[in-house]
This record gives C-alpha cells, sequence and structure tokens, in this order.
C-alpha cells in the first residue's frame, strides 16, 4: 500500500524560506517519480516541481524556478522541496504526488493529503 505524508508546512513572510517533506512508503521504482503540486483557494491544482526516481531528472514550473529545489531520498523514502524567497502568490496547500511523472495533476497516481504554506506580505 503507498502512502505519502507531507510535513514542514507553516507561516513565513516574505522573503523567508521553508522545506517540506514527503515521507513516501509502498512505491516500486517503475514509474516512481516524486512530485509537489499546489493549490490555492479557489484556483485548481498547479504543478510545483517533480524528481524521477533516479533524482537526475527534475522538473520545474517556470513561477518557482531558481527559488524552489526539489530532491529526493530513497534510501529514507523522502522527497523534499527547499523554498527559498516566497513570494504570498506561493500560498497554497502543497501536495505530494507519487507513482508518476509529468506536470498535470492526472499524471500521478498516489497523493498525500497536503500541508498548508502560508506567506505573508
Amino acid at each position: 500500500q503507498v502512502q505519502l505524508v507531507e510535513s514542514g508546512g507553516g507561516l513565513v513572510q516574505s522573503g523567508g524560506s521553508l522545506r517540506l517533506s514527503c515521507a513516501a512508503s509502498g512505491l516500486t521504482r517503475s514509474g516512481s517519480g516524486l512530485g509537489w503540486f499546489r493549490q490555492a483557494p479557489g484556483k485548481e491544482r498547479e504543478f510545483v516541481a517533480a524528481v524521477s526516481w533516479s533524482g537526475l531528472s527534475t522538473l520545474y514550473a517556470d513561477s518557482v524556478k531558481g527559488r524552489f529545489t526539489i530532491s529526493r531520498d530513497n534510501a529514507k523514502n523522502t522527497v523534499a522541496l527547499q523554498m527559498n524567497s516566497l513570494k504570498p502568490e506561493d500560498t497554497a496547500v502543497y501536495y505530494c504526488a507519487g507513482g508518476g511523472w509529468g506536470m498535470i495533476p492526472s499524471d500521478y497516481t498516489y497523493w498525500g493529503q497536503g500541508t498548508q504554506v502560508t506567506v505573508s506580505s
């Protein structure tokens, strides 16, 4: 059974940093990219970043390039999202996604419960 559990959300001032973590269990290597999506109130879920099983391939949304870094540790079954230079428009519920690869929600099979990130101006 696959389980994804996010942690690390919270409230931060504009320009600050947060590090999100996702503990992933039950994933096999095949098709097991891990990604982060976010959803703000009244908006659709949008892609943030993704990393391949090997960690050698990454994808980023244009809006977070140069500010966010995704990484994974297969020994610990975790994926992290380091978020720097945060802006109020980064405020959203952030979701960990697994069992796929790509930049749209339907590319992934498994989802975590989400963690709230709030950036104050």
